[in-house]
């Protein structure tokens, strides 16, 4: 199993940036894909992100394509979601998630280990 901790979330205004981090242990690395999810007040969890064990393909929900990157730093064990344009719609708790199973991102396939969630709210 891996251990994922998430952090960098927080508060901020319609339009700011904001960088969530996800830090993992337990398990080698650079094997396995990593992704990120989030879930609102009464809505269905929903996929934002993925990233496959190299870091040179990501693939991203349609409603953040072009405002959200996702990387990763194996040295640092380490993935990234870096957030810009933030809009109120973007408030969810937002869960780091990896699919040990894989190297490569599988849409059909469950994601093995989750962190705890991080909120992140965007005022208008």
């Amino acid at each position: 199993q891996v251990q994922l901790v998430e952090s960098g979330g927080g508060l901020v205004q319609a339009g700011a940036s904001l960088r969530l981090s996800c830090a993992a242990s337990g398990r080698t690395f650079i094997r396995y894909a990593m992704g990120w999810f989030r879930q609102a007040p009464g809505k269905e969890r929903e996929f934002v992100a993925a990233i496959n064990w190299s870091g040179g393909r990501t693939y991203y929900g349609d409603s953040v394509k072009g405002r959200f990157t996702i990387t990763r730093a194996s040295a640092e064990n380490t993935v990234y979601l870096q957030m810009n344009s933030l809009k109120p719609e973007d408030t969810a708790v937002y869960y780091c998630a990896a699919q040990l199973r894989y190297s490569d991102y599988v849409p059909s396939a469950d994601f093995d280990s989750w962190g705890q969630g991080i909120q992140v709210t965007v005022s208008s």
